[in-house]
């Protein structure tokens, strides 16, 4: 019984964590990392470009050597269409966490052969939240 108690109260905490952090720029910032998801989903650059600042870097460790690319570079290598995979892909927002203009969005890329974290750093930039940075990790799976 008192295993059960200690839940509620963490469960009753975190739900009011999140509903101090739910404001109008959380769900802003919402809007570009959802264009994310779709250029995944759907192989079209146009999302990422509506997702992230012409300015943006992508950041990620390869045989741990640091590696990047422009979104620009990252738009123009979506393919076009819809992975062959995808009703077998995953993807979701973990987490927003907004403060004034600034924030930061975890997002899992969850696919048939490797899960992905990325971490996207977000600023709102002219009254329009963009992506200003991505840096992700990458796990095969067996």
């Amino acid at each position: 019984m008192r295993l059960l108690a200690l839940t509620f109260v963490f469960l009753s905490s975190a739900s009011s964590v999140y509903a101090q952090t739910a404001t109008p720029d959380t769900a802003g910032a919402r809007v570009p990392v959802e264009h994310y998801l779709a250029g995944h989903a759907t192989g079209d650059g146009a999302h990422f470009r509506l997702a992230f600042a012409p300015q943006a870097s992508l950041f990620w460790v390869r045989a741990d050597t640091l590696a990047t690319r422009t979104s620009e570079q990252y738009a123009a290598g979506a393919s076009g269409k819809p992975p062959a995979d995808e009703a077998q892909r995953k993807r979701w927002i973990e987490s927003i966490d907004v403060a004034g203009n600034a924030g930061v969005a975890k997002v899992v890329l969850d696919y048939p052969t490797t899960r992905f974290v990325d971490y996207l750093a977000l600023l709102k930039i002219d009254g329009e939240w963009k992506i200003i940075n991505k840096i992700f990790y990458s796990e095969p799976k067996n």
